[in-house]
This record gives structure tokens, C-alpha cells and sequence, in this order.
């Protein structure tokens, strides 16, 4: 007679599935494999950690990595999740693969060393840091796993670089600002003198409309009113 197998294993369509209550938990899923000694081994892993995270609050193992696509996922009607993207996708080869609970001023060293060697300003190099940050707050504070245990104890205070290389702000002088817009297009040189004296944003520019216009009578200047979707705030101005 062959041995027994371990209790809570199904074999459907040649791949064996958990099906177990382990400490009050039901599991289901997959083994991936239709081994039935790598199926009990993952079995027990499965238990072990269960046990671990139930009895002595021990969390399971998150990579940053895993952490980014929950970031990503959660956060994509942002507007600046683009953002978030591309600053992830420098820090991932440096830091994807590292649990939470390793990341810290050290592991991101290499990270901000090959930034500086690129030629990077520093708060360029501040904003993924930021970004690196923000997710892992979220994973001491709000993510939680099966458990009702956060993913991550407590979020590392990470250091900024001291930005001593931004370049300085350059007001036009008023003859510098006759020069540029008299050499702009004429449809240009609007969209140039409007955001002048407004200090709006690019889109909120090239998006603006007439029927926006509010009339106030007997008042010269002109007020739009830009609907929230516009906004970097949301917010409608």
C-alpha cells in the first residue's frame, strides 16, 4: 500500500491544492506542483508560518518590491502616480528584493550613490527617496495582512539629502520679458503673458476655455473658473 498523504491535500487535474483549516484559518490554493513530496513540504511551510504569525505575532516576509505594486495598484487614479512609477523603477534593482524590515540608510546607500554618479540633482534624488518613505509608512500603518498583522513594525526614519545644488530661481526683468514674448509665437506669447500674471500651471493653460469665464459686471479683470480634474490639488479653482 503507498503512504498516506498529509491531510488537506487535493490532487485536481494533476496539480495538489491545499484545503486545511490551520488555527481557526482556512486555507485554499494551489501547491503549483503535482509532486506530492513538494506539495507536503509547501503544506508545512504554509502551517509553520501560520503558526508563527497566530501564536507569536511573527509577520511573513514582504519585499519592497511587492510593497511598490501594492503602492502602484492603490494609487492610480493619482495624478502623479506616473511619477511614482518611474522613481520606482530606478529604485527596484537596488531594493526590490530586500525584506521591509531591512530597508534603511545603508541598503539605499547604493542606490543614491549610482543617482549621484548619473548626475542627478539631489531633490530628484530626494523625491524617490520620498517615495520609498511614503510606501513604507503605509505598510507599518495600514497595510495588514491575512493575519490582521501590519506588513511592517515600525517604518525606518530615513534621511534626505540636503539639497545644496538646486539652481537658483531667475525672475525675468521686465525688458527680458518684453524680449521673450515679442520672439514667441503669437498664440505662444498669450499662453506666456497669461501664465505670467496668473502663475497657473501648463494644463491648466492649455486647457482653459471661454465658457470657464465668469462675468462680473462692470470690472475689467477676468475670472475662469477650472474644474478640479485640472487642479494638481484636485481642487476646483
Amino acid at each position: 500500500m503507498g503512504r498516506k498523504r498529509t491531510p488537506g491535500l487535493l490532487l485536481r487535474r494533476g496539480v495538489w491544492h491545499i484545503d486545511k483549516i490551520i488555527l481557526g484559518q482556512r486555507v485554499i490554493e494551489s501547491t503549483r506542483t503535482s509532486n506530492l513530496a513538494e506539495a507536503e513540504k509547501y503544506l508545512a511551510h504554509r502551517m509553520e508560518k501560520i503558526r508563527q504569525a497566530s501564536v507569536y505575532g511573527v509577520r511573513p516576509r514582504k519585499l519592497f518590491k511587492e510593497a511598490a505594486a501594492k503602492h502602484l495598484r492603490e494609487n492610480m487614479q493619482q495624478r502623479s502616480i506616473a511619477d511614482d512609477a518611474s522613481r520606482l523603477k530606478g529604485l527596484l534593482p537596488f531594493i526590490g528584493d530586500i525584506p521591509l524590515h531591512q530597508i534603511h540608510d545603508g541598503t539605499l546607500s547604493p542606490y543614491i550613490d549610482d543617482c549621484m554618479a548619473k548626475g542627478l540633482k539631489k531633490k530628484t534624488i530626494n523625491n524617490g527617496l520620498e517615495v520609498v518613505r511614503r510606501i513604507l509608512n503605509r505598510a507599518a500603518r495600514k497595510w495588514r495582512d491575512e493575519h490582521g498583522l501590519t506588513w511592517l513594525e515600525t517604518p525606518p526614519l530615513l534621511s534626505m539629502l540636503e539639497v545644496d545644488d538646486a539652481r537658483r530661481p531667475y525672475p525675468l526683468s521686465w525688458s527680458e520679458q518684453k524680449t521673450l514674448l515679442r520672439n514667441l509665437p503669437d498664440h505662444l506669447s498669450r499662453m506666456t503673458l497669461f501664465k505670467v500674471n496668473t502663475g497657473t500651471r501648463e494644463q491648466e493653460v492649455c486647457q482653459l476655455r471661454w465658457d470657464w469665464e465668469i462675468q462680473v459686471p462692470d470690472y475689467l479683470p477676468r475670472y475662469f473658473w477650472c474644474p478640479h480634474r485640472l487642479s494638481k490639488t484636485r481642487r476646483t479653482v
